[in-house]
C-alpha cells in the first residue's frame, strides 16, 4: 500500500457493466513529507474519495475485489481509504485538505 493525493477524475462514457456506479480518479503516489513520487496513475476507488483527498492505496494487483466484496471487480490500483493522519517511523502526520500538515510530537 502506498498513501497518495487525488488530483483529478477519469471521466468515462462507457465502461465494462462491472464498473457502473464506481469512479476512477488520478493519484499521484507521496513521499513521507508529501512530495510527489512518480508518474501519475489511474485508481479504482472504493473510498468515495474526492479531489484533494489524501488516500491510502491498494497496490496489489486485483484488490478492488476484495475492497467491495465484488468477485467481478479486478484494478491494479484501488483507493481503499481517505487518510485524517498516519504514522511512519513512530512520527504521526496529519493529512488535511490534499496537504500533508507536519508532524505532531507523541
Amino acid at each position: 500500500m502506498k498513501i497518495a493525493r487525488v488530483v483529478g477524475n477519469i471521466i468515462s462514457t462507457i465502461k465494462d457493466k462491472c464498473f457502473q456506479g464506481y469512479k476512477l480518479m488520478l493519484v499521484e503516489f507521496l513521499n513521507p513529507d508529501g512530495t510527489p513520487d512518480g508518474k501519475r496513475q489511474i485508481a479504482f476507488d472504493a473510498a468515495h474519495a474526492g479531489i484533494g483527498n489524501i488516500v491510502l492505496v491498494n497496490t496489489d494487483g486485483g484488490s478492488a475485489n476484495i475492497v467491495t466484496g465484488d468477485a467481478a471487480l479486478i484494478a491494479d490500483l484501488t483507493i481503499c481509504g481517505v487518510l485524517d493522519s498516519f504514522t511512519i517511523k513512530g512520527k504521526q502526520t496529519i493529512a488535511e485538505h490534499g496537504k500533508i500538515k507536519g508532524s505532531i510530537k507523541n
